[in-house]
């Protein structure tokens, strides 16, 4: 626990989310993006965790964010994304869709886009759920039961496809992964004119509402989600309607799950019980879990693409049902907490995480 660094804010922060790094330099990430619920002004802000002056983390305040800028936002911040390095987007309860663009030379955030009630019912705002990129796309999900497709280029709407759902993440370029208050992981496919789904796959028994997903970056068959039931869920998408395993994790509501995008042998959950879990898989392979799979992408962040390869060994390890558990190492990352840990997010060595204690939590040294 020596490695966390906990910031504390004056707000309840709803989510959290690495600024992209560049593969090529192999830095890791010191800018991160939080958005805040719940609150009588809510905000999107930047925080760096840069030295400031010094090296060591021998002082207690070395490595704690510190604010950059930040910017008013109507209503909670109920997703929030990086397009590129400079720009963010948010998905608002008030159904509003924004797109931030941060400044770096004034340390300034400004809207560069915003699609007011891009969700709605017939007489009311309906919520912005969940939204993710792939620039210049965006794709939104919301209350209202629909799925909503922008350009950042563009004005107007893409594309508008019917259905409730929950979160929503890429799959592959041109397919997108989405869950459902019943249980249903749904598969999309935007190069088919229909607007009905191309793949449902879903829970057996009782139906629990999943609240998020996420996929293998570089085994795009492999899908986790996590929902009411605290339950862990990996899918092989490629075969079967049902989990292909299910875990034990959280005593409460899983609000994320995220595989770390180049060492995906590591996965991390976080709850309203107050957790956040590093899973460890055990990869029969000789190979660095660095090395296995490949990428097609200049940019390391959350929304980054990467092609379908890697080591067979990591399929075995997250499909191999049940007996997995065996093979499974968890820990607790974070101190005895009791309010919820609604986000995180993990990029290189450095996890970032916000909580309903009006808390932000930076570890600089997770081993993976």
């Amino acid at each position: 626990m020596e490695s966390i660094n906990a910031k504390y804010v004056s707000q309840k922060i709803s989510k959290t989310r690495w600024k992209p790094v560049s593969y090529s330099t192999l830095q890791q990430p010191d800018v991160f993006a939080t958005g805040s619920w719940d609150n009588e002004n809510n905000k999107i802000s930047y925080w760096s965790i840069g030295n400031h002056g010094s090296s060591g983390m021998d002082d207690g305040f070395e490595g704690d964010p510190q604010l950059l800028c930040e910017h008013k936002h109507d209503g909670d911040v109920l997703d929030l994304q990086f397009l590129d390095q400079d720009r963010i987007v948010t998905a608002s309860s008030t159904g509003a869709v924004t797109i931030f663009r941060h400044h770096q030379n004034s340390q300034t955030v400004s809207v560069s886009k915003h699609w007011a009630r891009a969700h709605r019912y017939p007489c009311d705002n309906a919520p912005c759920t969940g939204v993710v990129c792939s620039s210049p796309e965006i794709v939104t999900v919301g209350e209202d039961g629909r799925i909503i497709v922008f350009r950042a280029d563009q004005e107007g709407v893409t594309r508008v496809i019917a259905a409730p759902i929950h979160a929503v993440t890429y799959l592959r370029t041109t397919e997108i992964l989405t869950v459902n208050s019943i249980g249903q992981l749904k598969l999309w496919d935007f190069r088919q004119q229909s607007n009905s789904p191309s793949q449902i796959l879903s829970l057996s028994g009782d139906r629990v509402p999943l609240h998020c997903v996420d996929r293998h970056p570089n085994q795009q068959h492999i899908v986790a989600t996590g929902g009411q039931d605290g339950m862990l869920c990996v899918w092989d998408v490629r075969q079967g309607n049902t989990p292909f395993s299910l875990m034990e994790a959280h005593s409460a509501e899983m609000w994320e799950v995220h595989f770390h995008p180049t060492n995906p042998d590591h996965l991390f959950t976080c709850s309203e019980d107050g957790s956040l879990l590093h899973w460890e898989t055990s990869s029969q392979s000789d190979v660095p879990s660095f090395l296995q799979g490949g990428r097609n992408n200049s940019m390391m962040s959350r929304s980054a693409m990467a092609p379908a390869g890697g080591n067979q060994s990591l399929i075995s390890a997250w499909l191999s049902g049940d007996s997995s558990k065996g093979r499974l190492e968890t820990t607790h990352m974070l101190p005895s907490q009791t309010l919820s840990v609604n986000s995180l997010d993990v990029l290189g060595q450095c996890l970032v995480c916000g909580t309903d204690g009006e808390a932000i939590f930076v570890n600089r040294q997770v081993p993976v």
